[in-house]
């Protein structure tokens, strides 16, 4: 009997932790010591998961490396109702700006829908966070935009320089708010805001425990594609983001893997030994190239 097949739709954050969401709505929660493995049937090829809730009408295929698993159309249609992409000027609903904190020197400013409360930062893998301010829509995003020329911090951060400082960051929860704290104060001290953004007090929010990281052995590498052929086994300790950090009980210690990755593929059981059989970038060999 062939092994049941299933697709990943991607990793959600709830309430009680990280989860895998399955095509058909199926969730596995992830629990730290938990075993995560699967593998990807040999002569598949992954392809365009759709945009807006729609299968891709050609079924295309999409890079393995891609962390989108969209083909070129159905990613522009998905961008062109995104917040994000700053497309959609009339959502009703009020918006939050924040001071997201990933590591020494890496802060960003970002804004999200009030409703979400702190699931777009626990997405992210912010380490820590602040609210700034609350307000509509295009008064939020005009904020965003004020503070991140006036305080002179990014709207956005590569997940692989995220990765790369979670290896060493600050054991002390009130050394890791220190830069939010400073740069909430330099905000507070613009007098230019938008009228409709109410401002909100520094309240440094710390997801160090939520991820698990202060007792995870730091990651040595991340997977960087799926391949047909390929598995990936190891026991969960510690997740951030789309990032589960698992560890292999072997010489290659703990490694990510993204979970943006997985879409597209069809996914099988894994069984044996912990053991990741794709392709690994060492942190170490990136380390050069970021700092």
């Amino acid at each position: 009997m062939a092994a049941q097949m299933w697709t990943c739709t991607g990793l959600r954050w709830s309430p009680k932790g990280p989860e895998l969401v399955w095509s058909g709505g199926r969730r596995s929660a992830l629990t730290w010591g938990k075993r995560v493995a699967f593998g990807v049937p040999e002569d598949t090829v992954r392809r365009c998961v759709g945009a807006r809730g729609n299968a891709c009408p050609a079924g295309a295929p999409v890079p393995a490396r891609s962390t989108g698993a969209r083909c070129d159309d159905c990613a522009r249609l998905d961008r062109a109702h995104s917040v994000a992409a700053d497309t959609i000027a009339d959502d009703p609903r009020p918006y939050r700006v924040y001071l997201a904190w990933f590591g020494p020197g890496m802060v960003k400013v970002g804004i999200t829908a009030v409703e979400r409360g702190s699931a777009r930062l626990l997405e992210q893998g912010a380490v820590c966070f602040s609210w700034l301010g609350t307000g509509p829509l295009m008064a939020a995003r005009r904020t965003e935009e004020l503070l991140r020329a006036a305080l002179g911090v990014p709207d956005r951060i590569p997940y692989a320089a995220k990765r790369t400082v979670r290896a060493a960051l600050p054991a002390g929860a009130e050394e890791r708010a220190a830069e939010v704290r400073e740069l909430h104060a330099r905000a507070a001290s613009l007098g230019n805001w938008p009228e409709s953004v109410v401002r909100e007090p520094c309240h440094v929010t710390d997801h160090l425990a939520a991820f698990n990281l202060q007792h995870a052995e730091p990651a040595t590498g991340a997977v960087t594609e799926l391949v047909a052929g390929g598995h990936v086994a190891g026991e969960l300790v510690a997740a951030a983001g789309p990032d589960l950090h698992l560890d292999t009980g072997g010489p290659g210690g703990v490694l990510v893997l993204d979970t943006r990755l997985l879409p597209g593929w069809e996914l099988i059981p894994a069984q044996g030994s912990n053991e990741i059989t794709l392709p690994v970038k060492d942190f170490a060999a990136r380390q050069d190239g970021l700092f």
